[in-house]
C-alpha cells in the first residue's frame, strides 16, 4: 500500500527521463508506489505495442499479447534486479510472447453457401492477392537474411510503426545517435537484397 507520504512528496523520478525515468519509477513501485507503476504503464507500454505488432498479430492476439507481458511484469516486480535494463526485458519477453504459438486467434465462423452468396466480399481480387502475397514472400525472405540486429532495429523502427528512438538505444544497447545511420544502412541492404530477387 501506498502510504500517505507518497502523495505529497516529490517523485524520486521528476525530471529524469529514458533509463533513469524507468529505474527510478521501478524502484518506487517495488517499494509500493502506485504512481511509479502507472507511469512505468505510461513509459512503456507504446514501446511494448511496438514489439507485439512488428511480429504481424492481429488486433486481438497483440492485445493479448500486451496484457500477457503486463502481467507478467506485475508478477515479477520484486524479482527485477537491473531496474536500468526494465525497456530491455519487457522487449525481450514481448518477442518471446509475440513469437510463441497462439491458440487465441478468432476463429472464422462457418457460414453456409446461401448466406455466403449475400455477403459482399471485401477481399482483393486473385489477381492482386497473388501479387501481394508474392511481394509479401520476396520481403520476408530478404528480411530473414539480414544480421538479428538489423532484423530487431527494422522490427522496432520501421514495421511497427516509428518507436522513441531513445527506448529503442536502450533496448539495444546503442547510442541514440547511431540509430537512425543504422537502421538506414539495414534498410538499404534490404533494397539490395530485394533488387537481386528482381523485386522493389
Amino acid at each position: 500500500m501506498t502510504d500517505a507520504r507518497t502523495t505529497t512528496k516529490v517523485p524520486a523520478w521528476e525530471g529524469l527521463e529514458g533509463a533513469e525515468l524507468h529505474a527510478a519509477c521501478l524502484r518506487a513501485a517495488q517499494a509500493g508506489d502506485r504512481r511509479a507503476l502507472n507511469r512505468l504503464v505510461a513509459e512503456l507500454l507504446p514501446l511494448v505495442w511496438h514489439v507485439a505488432r512488428s511480429y504481424r498479430l492481429d488486433q486481438h492476439t497483440a492485445e493479448d499479447v500486451v496484457q500477457t507481458v503486463w502481467l507478467s511484469l506485475f508478477r515479477h516486480l520484486d524479482q527485477l534486479r537491473e531496474p536500468r535494463a526494465l525497456a530491455g526485458w519487457l522487449i525481450t519477453t514481448t518477442r518471446r510472447e509475440a513469437a510463441r504459438p497462439h491458440g487465441r486467434r478468432t476463429q472464422p465462423l462457418p457460414l453456409s453457401d446461401e448466406l455466403a452468396e449475400t455477403v459482399p466480399s471485401s477481399l482483393p481480387t486473385p489477381e492482386a492477392a497473388a501479387v501481394k502475397a508474392d511481394r509479401d514472400r520476396r520481403i520476408w525472405t530478404a528480411f530473414a537474411q539480414l544480421t538479428d540486429k538489423c532484423q530487431e532495429l527494422i522490427r522496432l523502427t520501421v514495421l511497427a510503426g516509428r518507436a522513441e528512438y531513445q527506448l529503442v538505444a536502450e533496448a539495444l544497447r546503442m547510442p541514440r545517435g547511431s540509430i537512425g545511420p543504422t537502421r538506414g544502412r539495414c534498410l538499404n541492404t534490404l533494397r539490395d537484397l530485394l533488387a537481386a530477387e528482381g523485386g522493389s
